[in-house]
């Protein structure tokens, strides 16, 4: 079991949770810029053909939906991040703040991991080796702040079954 921050196991580290809520941030402001000008994919991303714009307006949805919606994603991304650290995050259950937690680690993580190893190996998406060093963060920043968050609440669920 994870002690947290020198050696104390109801000390939690930080910084990963604002390490994570910046990137959930930055990404949800990437998709608003292009959500306001109706464009798909990503700033500094790979530039998407209008052949495949089309064909995902055509047959998935409005592209300036799909990119709100993901701007959406990545609020709730940062709030998530943000309720693992804070007093007012403690007040939720932590089992939702768990299941919160895995579903970022399914859905950021798998996403992650593909800008990584494109960026580093390439797959044909055209992720760069930067975009890879981006990805790295966020998979590092998304693992330690659930390993961070689990241990620091840990003692509270079991001071709860506790009688008095």
């Amino acid at each position: 079991m994870s002690t947290g921050t020198l050696g104390n196991p109801t000390t939690q580290r930080r910084w990963p949770a604002y390490v994570m809520a910046v990137l959930s941030l930055g990404y949800a402001l990437g998709k608003a810029v292009y959500a306001a000008q109706g464009r798909m994919g990503f700033p500094t991303g790979p530039v998407v053909s209008p052949e495949e714009h089309e064909r995902y307006a055509r047959e998935v949805m409005d592209v300036s939906l799909s990119q709100w919606l993901g701007c959406a994603t990545g609020v709730l991304g940062a709030a998530i991040s943000m309720a693992t650290i804070t007093r007012a995050g403690r007040l939720l259950p932590r089992t939702l703040v768990l299941v919160a937690l895995a579903g970022m680690v399914l859905g950021v993580g798998a996403g992650a991991a593909v800008v990584v190893v494109d960026g580093f190996v390439g797959i044909g998406v055209g992720w760069r080796w930067f975009h890879g060093v981006v990805g790295l963060a966020t998979l590092g920043a998304l693992v330690l702040t659930t390993h961070s968050y689990v241990p620091s609440t840990d003692s509270r669920r079991r001071g709860a079954r506790q009688p008095q």
